[in-house]
């Protein structure tokens, strides 16, 4: 079964969230497991079923994230690009460029616009979230805060359009089940450098591990533990000329590369230790689902 949303509570306009680890879902999720009690079946989330991607909550898939979010209320989706996850006549949209520029782009590249919002509200070709002068209770973004080159400014701006008791969704890659899963967890210390230096471009490191140190992108494949993309054996060299010759390019402009890999447990965990700078708490961290790249996450504003 590969979508449970169903089971979601329905009861969300009154700011409660779906549990990370919900035993009756999982119980009813896990026909293997309809035997054990609730202290039986978080044991066993906790020692096999996180690492073997068993749904723990039906806010783990990517529906029943979104369908957390109350759309009645004021909401900003960032980088919607051509294909909205969010609408409503409350949603707002934030991008780097204007309508006619998001679907000159996906003519460009070869796909669908027929769901283009019909206006972006918000529009900064540099990604400031400066732009946006109004306060939402809901904002959401997917796969967009490893492209940061500074995580924290990032946060702090977001927090800054939210109302106080406000809420940012986000959607990130793990990077154990994408391109990313040759490189190591970014740490507290490199994303605390990255703010001190109030970066807006990415470093040459990140670039290079972009285009050098990567492999492929196939999910199904990393959790079957096959992590060597066999057509770039032999290319290390090539590559890291690619890397070079980009980034020189780029004449001190922005390369559009991740700056940081996450799991979930590594993301709570650096947004925990960064709490004296990031404006935000905690509120859910949802496990990674079997064949699926990415996990959700709730950040409410302190």
């Amino acid at each position: 079964m590969n979508d449970l949303t169903c089971l979601l509570p329905l009861a969300i306009q009154d700011g409660r969230l779906a549990f990370e680890f919900d035993p009756a879902f999982y119980r009813a999720t896990q026909p293997d497991l309809v035997a054990l009690d609730d202290e039986a079946l978080a044991a066993h989330y906790s020692n096999h079923g996180r690492g073997e991607g068993r749904c723990a909550s039906p806010a783990a898939y990517r529906r029943g994230f979104l369908a957390q979010i109350d759309v009645t209320r004021p909401t900003l989706e960032i980088g919607p690009a051509v294909r909205p996850s969010l609408v409503g006549d409350r949603v707002r949209y934030f991008e780097i460029s204007d309508r006619d520029g998001l679907i000159a782009r996906a003519i460009k590249e070869g796909y669908s616009y027929d769901k283009c919002p019909s206006v972006i509200d918000y529009v900064s070709p540099t990604g400031d979230i400066n732009v946006v002068r109004d306060k939402f209770d809901s904002v959401f973004s997917s796969h967009c805060i490893e492209h940061q080159p500074d995580l924290v400014t990032h946060l702090k701006n977001v927090r800054s359009i939210l109302t106080d008791d406000g809420r940012y969704f986000l959607l990130i890659p793990d990077k154990r089940y994408c391109f990313d899963n040759l490189l190591p967890e970014s740490s507290v210390e490199s994303i605390r450098a990255a703010h001190s230096e109030l970066r807006t471009i990415h470093t040459f490191v990140s670039v290079l591990e972009h285009y050098a140190l990567t492999t492929h992108n196939d999910t199904q494949r990393h959790w079957l533990g096959d992590h060597v993309d066999t057509t770039l054996v032999g290319q290390q060299a090539h590559r890291v000329a690619v890397a070079r010759s980009i980034y020189a390019a780029a004449n001190g402009g922005y390369v559009d590369v991740h700056a940081w890999q996450f799991t979930p447990e590594s993301f709570r965990s650096i947004i925990s230790e960064l709490s004296d700078i990031v404006p935000f708490d905690v509120e859910r961290v949802y496990g990674t689902v079997r064949y699926s790249n990415e996990f959700g996450a709730v950040l409410k504003a302190k």
